[in-house]
């Protein structure tokens, strides 16, 4: 019983992840039931707003406030066995809390990834994102073992622990093409943007600065020009973005200088 109840609060919670991604159109390839609880799987890999990531990832956590209320309330009226809406009740409270630790693919650490990206760029928001997990998953597994160490066994920690230490090693070797797939989408995401009008968030850079390492100081949801200026610190040329983006893509060399663009 203990195992289908909390069976049933990790598909309730997944189902808001679900229903939440369905409303803004992202594309859902699968659910899947990891040893931690669920992870919603889906093709909207640094393409969707952060707005649309923060709900979504909020929609899951925010399922065990009704859960909890409805629990309450069944048990206040005396419905069914006090100790199991007890058990009801902690479980969500265990489950809600963990989904909320600032680790990926956990709901706090994309909650965690959305904020950053107010703040720093976004090549910088997935490198730190990976880095702070692994950091707090290898806690985690230093964590079971002073446990084990006084004779305890935590397998659910290590387990848990390596599982996201693995995945956020594979998450940190994957940060080229999470970028890339961020400038793939930059275009429609742009339009969007200007189509609501935006301050243009300059950035400025020598004329030897290569495309590459430009590209890798945009910010998720601002609109950037880039002023080219010289040693003499006089403005030599201002690009906007789609014309670094479109040149980067269309197979310049990731170190060709962006003078290249316009000289």
């Amino acid at each position: 019983m203990e195992a289908i109840t909390l069976f049933g609060i990790v598909l309730v919670h997944e189902l808001g992840h679900l229903t939440a991604a369905n409303g803004f159109g992202w594309r859902v390839q699968e659910v899947q039931l990891l040893p931690f609880g669920g992870v919603l799987v889906v093709d909207e890999l640094g393409t969707a707003s952060t707005r649309e990531e923060l709900i979504v990832a909020l929609s899951g956590p925010l399922q065990h406030v009704w859960m909890i209320g409805a629990a309450l309330l069944m048990k206040s009226l005396e419905l069914g066995s006090a100790n199991w809406w007890d058990f009801f009740i902690d479980a969500n409270v265990m489950i809600a809390l963990f989904n909320l630790l600032p680790v990926l693919p956990l709901d706090g650490g994309k909650v965690m990834q959305c904020l950053l990206g107010y703040v720093v760029s976004y090549h910088s928001t997935i490198v730190y994102s990976a880095v702070i997990s692994m950091v707090l998953s290898v806690l985690m597994i230093g964590f079971a073992g002073v446990q084990l160490l006084q004779g305890e066994l935590p397998i659910n920690i290590l387990v848990v622990g390596g599982f996201l230490l693995m995945s956020n090693w594979y998450a940190y070797r994957q940060v080229p093409y999470h970028f890339l797939r961020f400038l793939m989408a930059r275009g429609p995401r742009v339009s969007l943007i200007l189509s609501r009008g935006a301050l243009a968030q300059p950035i400025v850079i020598t004329k030897q600065r290569t495309m590459a390492e430009t590209l890798k100081l945009f910010m998720r949801e601002k609109y950037h020009l880039i002023y080219i200026i010289n040693e003499a610190g006089r403005i030599q040329a201002v690009v906007p973005e789609q014309q670094i983006v479109s040149g980067y893509l269309d197979g310049k060399k990731p170190g060709s200088a962006v003078s290249d663009l316009f000289m």
